[in-house]
């Protein structure tokens, strides 16, 4: 979905499109619940239980990650900040669709600050 609305954003020029996947992103943040993930629920094959399920913290820290791009597209926009709008636009743009291929930008910055946090404490 933020791909979808990352691509329609910077054809149609309508910048209330980002709005979309931002407000389910924030609705997932902080009532966890998700209307896009709940509506794709309806096509999977197995029983939800039967899927591994991804980790909590790290589905949240991408959330966040999300939630910035998006918001920071969209204020851009508003404030006809172009540069800086297309360049969130397209940031979250090209995240999500590198996730969909199956890497995680988020999964990696996550695993890279874990790491730098974990590598401090031990000096």
């Amino acid at each position: 979905m933020i791909f979808g609305s990352a691509i329609l954003t910077l054809i149609t020029k309508q910048e209330w499109i980002l709005a979309i996947p931002l407000i389910a992103c924030l609705l997932g943040l902080f009532f966890d619940f998700n209307p896009v993930m709940r509506f794709a629920k309806l096509f999977l094959r197995k029983k939800p239980s039967e899927y591994i399920p991804e980790d909590y913290d790290q589905q949240k820290f991408n959330s966040m990650i999300a939630i910035s791009c998006l918001s920071l597209g969209l204020l851009s926009f508003l404030l006809d900040w172009t540069l800086s709008a297309y360049v969130f636009t397209i940031m979250v743009g090209i995240a999500s669709f590198v996730a969909i291929l199956g890497f995680c930008v988020g999964c990696f910055i996550h695993y890279q600050w874990k790491q730098f946090t974990y590598r401090r404490s031990l000096k």
